[in-house]
């Protein structure tokens, strides 16, 4: 525990994603949902960390329209005690003194709106770490939930500068990989293990709800193979996938998430691309699926990953498939493993055909709640010294 006690009034959240287009099943944005019936929340809307290309095709203008959208909404309460806030930044370091000096100016702004004179600020996307230091932070959180460094088209020397700079900064560094914080805790100032929660309640709820099948699904025949994220090239392999949605003509595989692939880079009849889809619906979708797959991209991003959506996978209750990555090894026994379209699509048949029993993976996540994760949160950040100066009852 630590000898003394700075008391924050508020939280400044650098958030990796956009509170208006995103999956709000994110670790940031539900770690804020939590943090804020304690202590009021300012949800910095992410100011990027590379330049859009026009080479990404209609994927470039479907950014550039959104953070239009999302610019326009300025600050926006979003709830008691939860604001949103849209800055104006040049993207990925482009005119850096004059940026810094905008977006310090505007966050400090918005803080004030919301009441905050004495903020956490928790950075989730790394070049929040250029302002830090303007914003009178009383304490810094950094979220090292992935290897921001190695994500498609950054400047990886700028991110991991970032890194190296928070680290050293930040009274306490966060991990959701345990793998990753065994690589990199040596290097934190102060470092602590809180890996992603789980909307438990909505997740099983679903998977044992029949009438919780989405209007869209029905006409799609079974047995249903789904994935339920963004489809994207860091992430997603998209050849393994095809290559395993051919070995299995007969298994219709539906994919839920947003798209930033090329448009046609799949054509095979048994494949829908349902699109983005709100948060408070993905449970339902999950649920309307036999199988539920993670076909991940063997690098470095993954390497160090700890995808949210295994838990909701585990909690809706039916059988996984996924492709290696080190923090599977916290769930043997419960997810099938294969590295090869063979072994991905034999592994799909095998629990298509003998159907294992949910229970197991369910209590592996039951209280694996994000209500759970934010009470760890407070617990490290008192054990820092750092403490909500507005309490309320978890």
């Amino acid at each position: 525990m630590a000898e003394t006690t700075t008391q924050f009034d508020g939280i400044i959240c650098f958030g990796g994603e956009d509170w208006w287009y995103h999956n709000r099943g994110h670790y940031d944005m539900q770690m804020m949902r939590e943090l804020s019936k304690r202590v009021p929340v300012l949800y910095v809307n992410s100011i990027g960390m590379r330049v859009p290309s026009v080479g990404e095709g209609s994927m470039f203008a479907k950014r550039v329209l959104r953070k239009l959208k999302s610019l326009k909404r300025g600050l926006v309460k979003v709830r008691d005690g939860f604001w949103v806030a849209s800055p104006l930044v040049a993207p990925a370091g482009m005119g850096a003194g004059l940026n810094r000096w905008a977006l310090a100016r505007q966050v400090r702004f918005f803080a004030r709106r919301a009441g905050m004179r004495r903020p956490l600020v928790w950075v989730a996307c790394p070049p929040g770490a250029e302002v830090v230091d303007r914003l009178g932070a009383v304490g810094v959180v950094y979220q090292r939930t992935d290897r921001f460094e190695a994500f498609h088209g950054v400047n990886p020397t700028r991110i991991k500068g970032f890194d190296v700079f928070l680290k050293d900064r930040a009274d306490l560094t966060l991990f959701c990989s345990s793998w990753l914080m065994g690589e990199e805790e040596s290097e934190c100032r102060s470092a602590a293990f809180i890996d992603h929660g789980c909307d438990y309640e909505a997740f099983a709820a679903a998977g044992q709800d029949p009438a919780s099948e989405p209007a869209d699904v029905q006409p799609i025949a079974r047995p249903r193979v789904g994935f339920v994220g963004g489809i994207d090239a860091h992430t997603f392999d998209p050849t393994l996938f095809v290559e395993v949605a051919e070995r299995l003509p007969d298994a219709q595989f539906v994919l839920v998430g947003g798209c930033s692939l090329p448009d046609d880079w799949v054509q095979l009849s048994n494949v829908h691309l349902l699109g983005r889809r709100q948060y408070e619906d993905v449970p339902g979708y999950m649920a309307a699926c036999d199988v539920l797959i993670m076909p991940w991209n063997r690098n470095e991003w993954i390497q160090a990953c700890n995808p949210v959506k295994l838990k909701e996978y585990l909690a809706v209750g039916r059988p996984i498939v996924s492709t290696p990555f080190p923090e599977l090894e916290r769930f043997d026994g419960l997810v099938e493993v294969a590295d090869t379209a063979d072994g991905f699509a034999d592994a799909i048949a095998r629990v298509l055909e003998s159907r294992p029993d949910a229970g197991p993976g369910r209590e592996r996540v039951r209280a694996e709640t994000w209500e759970a994760k934010g009470r760890l949160a407070v617990l490290a950040l008192t054990e820092r010294g750092l403490e909500p100066m507005i309490q309320a009852d978890p």
